[in-house]
């Protein structure tokens, strides 16, 4: 007869084995969908960027069903219809950019560190680049807002470093912008996004030198 007093061990073994490979598939899939993401920015032409951001993002909603609870899979579903919002352009882009917002804060409910800040830079870029009332969300004190978070969780980071450059650089505080890029150039590579930050490093270089 199995005792009382080891049922919870066996119980929590059990719930450990299924939720091992639960999380393996989960992150297979993202792992999947990032690779797909950097491909289509790097080496698709921009007409035809947002069928393709479109159709990833329908994945990742699908993803999202699955694993409601997922921060990650939330971050990268903001991520994905902002790309897609980004490509398509003009005021077809505006339902694109709301539902990118509130996958965003979804994933900061779930994981109040931003899934390691990408899910606050890229509201802060959506708060600085998207027009303001009536027509969208735009604000630039949520905006910087936004930025400020980011940088509490990950300081190095190039991406943050380097979306908050051009936000400060059109906001006209453009010593603050030149710090930002700087520290954008000498940043630290996020793993798996290396190509971007390769980019995004060789657009703060660029910025640096207008600034400089």
């Amino acid at each position: 007869m199995l005792s009382r007093r080891l049922l919870p061990a066996c119980l929590l073994g059990l719930t450990m084995s299924l939720a091992v490979p639960h999380a393996l598939a989960q992150d297979s899939e993202l792992f999947a969908i990032k690779n797909r993401w950097e491909n289509i920015t790097a080496t698709m032409r921009e007409d035809a960027q947002a069928k393709a951001m479109k159709s990833l993002a329908g994945e990742l909603e699908a993803l999202a069903a699955r694993y409601p609870e997922s921060a990650e899979v939330f971050t990268w579903l903001g991520i994905v219809q902002a790309s897609a919002a980004r490509a398509e352009g003009g005021m077809g882009a505006l339902s694109l950019v709301k539902q990118a917002r509130a996958s965003l804060e979804r994933a900061i409910e779930l994981d109040p560190r931003g899934s390691n800040a990408s899910a606050y830079v890229t509201l802060g870029a959506l708060y600085d680049k998207v027009p303001g009332w009536p027509i969208g969300f735009g604000d630039s004190d949520k905006a910087e807002s936004m930025f400020r978070q980011a940088l509490s969780v990950r300081p190095e980071g190039i991406d943050v470093n380097y979306y908050y450059a051009v936000f400060l650089a059109d906001e006209g505080r453009e010593a603050e912008a030149l710090t930002h890029a700087r520290r954008a150039i000498d940043g630290t590579p996020r793993q798996g996004r290396e190509a971007s930050d390769k980019e995004l490093r060789e657009e703060a270089k660029a910025l640096a030198a207008k600034l400089g």
